[in-house]
């Protein structure tokens, strides 16, 4: 009897070991996004952002993740369409200077692959989103820290987030699309290496 609660013990601890916290590393990490732009697909991504989450791949249902962007630091590569995309036409950055997510529920969806299910909330406004998240494994960097990776993929509609900016083309047809096709690569580092 003994042994076998021993044995027991040490299963648990093994399983539970693998539960950290996570910062996200801006620098190998990326939010992109695409939107139609007439006949074409525009990219854009987000220069200044954030984030932090908990992961045990034993139990990824139990995951908690948060990240925030600045509005501000939307990039197209194109100043004047910047600069367009942080008015109150689009991000309205002024006002509402951050995008945000927090996760709610985190679903298994097949191997290294989940649901994640959360808020997002830009210019104020929350609205649920589902995202598919593919999981590249966990390693060691060349400087002994624990680091993990994901990509993240989803759709949402511009509009119901306020997002209501549109002009209407000589055949009928609108300037721009009104889905915005997200695709995000996390690396992320363990706090606890962060320390040393």
């Amino acid at each position: 009897m003994k042994t076998i609660l021993i044995t027991t013990l040490a299963a648990f601890a093994g399983a539970t070991a693998l539960a950290a916290d996570y910062s996200v590393d801006p620098s190998h990490s990326r939010i992109g996004f695409s939107v139609r732009h007439l006949m074409s697909k525009v990219p854009g991504e987000f220069k200044e952002f954030e984030g932090s989450f908990n992961f045990d791949e034993k139990k990824p249902e139990a995951s908690k993740v948060k990240f925030s962007a600045k509005a501000a630091s939307v990039f197209t590569n194109n100043e004047k369409r910047d600069e367009h995309l942080r008015s109150g036409d689009f991000f309205d950055a002024e006002k509402t200077p951050l995008v945000t997510f927090e996760s709610r529920k985190v679903k298994p969806a097949g191997k290294g692959k989940f649901k994640l299910e959360g808020d997002l909330t830009i210019r104020g406004i929350a609205k649920p989103v589902v995202l598919d998240v593919v999981y590249h494994g966990m390693g060691k960097d060349p400087w002994g820290g624990n680091r993990t990776g994901f990509n993240l993929t989803s759709k949402i509609n511009r509009k119901d987030f306020g997002m209501v900016f549109n002009k209407s083309l000589d055949n009928g047809g609108v300037l721009l699309g009104d889905d915005v096709m997200l695709d995000i690569d996390v690396e992320a580092l363990e706090k606890a290496a962060e320390k040393k």
